[in-house]
């Protein structure tokens, strides 16, 4: 099995978690997923990305089975070491929005925590 084979069933499965993620979001079920902020997050892991492989690679630490590899590089990166971070960059974000806190209507943060009074304190 390639690398690439293995690639495609957790991309598949962060793929299926993402457009879910976008439906709610578009059906206005949950806060949104800030495009930018996401893209931003893609540029800088992959940067990362970039950087330690080849740093992990030069050193020796890790090495890669060439029949299993599609020979396409970006340094001594092989290209499908950079699927585990876009399904990073994808799945948090994705994650957060299905599982994050469930916006109600009335549950504005206009009342006050328990515990908490709602004079400042003097």
């Amino acid at each position: 099995m390639t690398y690439w084979a293995i690639n495609a069933v957790f991309l598949a499965v962060v793929a299926v978690i993402g457009v879910v993620a976008l439906v709610f979001v578009r059906r206005g079920r949950r806060g949104g997923m800030p495009a930018r902020a996401v893209g931003l997050a893609m540029v800088i892991v992959l940067l990362m990305t970039a950087v330690f492989d080849n740093v992990m690679i030069g050193v020796g630490l890790v090495g890669y089975d060439e029949s299993k590899i599609s020979g396409q590089f970006v340094g001594s990166a092989p290209l499908e070491d950079f699927a585990y971070a876009v399904a990073a960059v994808i799945l948090l974000p994705s994650l957060w929005v299905l599982l994050g806190p469930r916006l109600t209507r009335g549950s504005g943060s206009s009342q006050p925590r328990a515990g908490s009074t709602s004079e400042p304190p003097g």
